[in-house]
């Protein structure tokens, strides 16, 4: 069910300063300052800040790598006590070019969000990511847990090889009839090393190559996003925008292991401890499975872990979706 302001005052025994929807979301609510930030001679970044320009920073890290952010993501944060910054990563959204994998690597990627972070005169922050989101957030807080406030994370993604393995050809297993749509465009003897066949096509010049491809991709992980089918995901999946920018990047990032010794998320964990953590996972996420969730609640048992019983993947599934938000107004309260 919707989470209403009740809930949040019995819950948390105060009262909830700005009003929700019947969605569990707070109401659409504008940016009041965004830019194109410069990175290097190839990037540009998008970003924007909307609610309280004196509430608690939080910084939204979207998925994929390349999905980019979306309006409804604003939609977490009460207005009226954070201060919420939205960016799009390297290659994806409005950050220019899109899809582009040249110096698109983790560690530049945290390197943009200190730049992002000193440009808007920003001491500390609240982390907020789901999927590649939350190895983003953990990758970020590992490398500058001074300017970490906490964290909130969603849909957890390790980027282990089993995990990417996984959703290359372990999805099958749930998904078989579109495993097997995602694989028509390849012979037999690709689909051996479907990364490898997909990253030629996407990295192909020509649209005509490189666009269907990228729909495909983005046809197969929408379709295994949500418990049951949902038609509006598959949609936003395929966009042009995302589909380009997710099937390109995450086939960059997959091929080189995301650009991170392998386990060091887990074996570095130690050093986000002393700070707060919400780890919301769905039970029935296929396209990260909960084993990584859990993995990540026994290297750091501090944090509060929840398990979605009803849920897959999205954000938007509606358990999740709730928790999200109890874990925002939770914090709100203790930071």
């Amino acid at each position: 069910m919707p989470l209403h302001n009740h809930n949040l005052c019995f819950l948390y025994n105060k009262p909830v300063q700005h009003t929700m929807t019947h969605t569990g979301l707070f109401p659409p609510v504008e940016p009041h300052d965004h830019g194109m930030l410069p990175l290097d001679d190839t990037h540009t970044m998008y970003w924007e800040q909307s609610g309280n320009q004196n509430g608690i920073p939080v910084l939204f890290l979207h998925g994929g790598p390349g999905a980019g952010a979306t309006p409804a993501h604003r939609r977490f944060f009460d207005p009226a006590r954070y201060r919420i910054v939205i960016f799009d990563q390297r290659g994806a959204g409005r950050s220019l070019p899109l899809g582009e994998t040249r110096d698109n690597t983790t560690p530049l990627l945290i390197e943009d969000i200190e730049t992002l972070r000193q440009h808007l005169g920003i001491e500390r922050w609240l982390i907020f990511g789901g999927s590649w989101g939350s190895t983003l957030a953990l990758a970020y807080g590992e490398a500058h847990p001074d300017r970490c406030l906490g964290f909130i994370l969603r849909g957890i993604f390790l980027c282990r090889p089993g995990e990417i393995n996984w959703f290359l050809y372990g999805l099958r297993n749930f998904f078989p009839e579109v495993w097997r749509e995602f694989v028509a465009r390849l012979s037999p003897i690709e689909q051996c090393d479907i990364l490898s066949s997909y990253y030629r096509l996407l990295m192909d010049p020509d649209p005509a190559v490189h666009m269907p491809a990228a729909k495909a991709w983005g046809r197969y992980e929408g379709s295994c996003s949500t418990l049951l089918p949902n038609p509006d995901t598959v949609d936003y999946f395929t966009s042009d925008t995302v589909a380009l920018g997710l099937a390109k990047i995450e086939a960059h990032y997959f091929r080189n292991n995301i650009f991170l010794p392998e386990n060091s998320l887990l074996e570095n964990v130690h050093k986000i401890h002393h700070l707060p953590g919400v780890i919301v996972q769905g039970r029935y996420d296929a396209v990260c499975p909960i084993v990584s969730a859990h993995d990540l609640h026994l290297a750091w048992p501090q944090a509060d872990y929840i398990v979605v019983n009803d849920a897959g993947h999205s954000a938007w599934e509606p358990g999740i979706l709730i928790e999200l938000v109890k874990a925002t107004e939770k914090l709100k309260l203790i930071l």
